[in-house]
């Protein structure tokens, strides 16, 4: 799977909290949740975002309490997949669990506002087709591939359980 889209650079320690505020935890609608996304440091994030682009970020992106509204705040924005120097390990895990992609990648912070990407998650290469340079990630495992192909762990289960 490739995806491409404009990046959008947030910097490092980026916490659940700057993702989706706490207030709005009292919902689990994506759509409701998704008009929140980035607000505390973007007010206007959603408004300016188009479908597919992409998150990039520093080090320890998803940082904070363990709340899998953030990933599905990001990924109902439109947001196709994140790329981050370093993710903290439960938004890591969280964010295949929802079906949002992400990638650890040295060189993220290289990444500038705006410019267009290219992330292929068989190989792990990503473009950066406006600098005309590459940086690499380790590519998605086949299940991973398949965990956001079926749009998350809980509907990878429940199409297992159906076949």
């Amino acid at each position: 799977m490739i995806y491409r889209g404009r990046a959008w650079k947030f910097g490092s320690n980026v916490d659940t909290d700057i993702i989706i505020p706490a207030r709005y935890l009292n919902t689990s609608d994506p759509q409701e949740l998704a008009h929140h996304c980035m607000e505390g440091v973007d007010p206007k994030f959603l408004e300016k975002i188009q479908k597919g682009d992409i998150l990039v970020a520093g080090r320890n992106f998803g940082c904070g309490s363990s709340r899998e509204h953030a990933p599905i705040a990001i990924k109902a924005a439109g947001i196709s997949c994140v790329v981050a120097q370093s993710f903290a390990r439960i938004f890591y895990r969280n964010s295949f669990n929802m079906g949002l992609p992400i990638f650890e990648t040295p060189g993220a912070t290289e990444i500038e506002q705006g410019n267009l990407l290219e992330v292929n998650t068989e190989t792990g290469l990503i473009r950066n087709l406006t600098r005309k340079r590459e940086y690499r990630s380790r590519p998605l495992p086949p299940f991973m591939q398949q965990l956001i192909a079926d749009g998350g762990l809980m509907n990878h289960i429940m199409k297992k359980m159906a076949a």
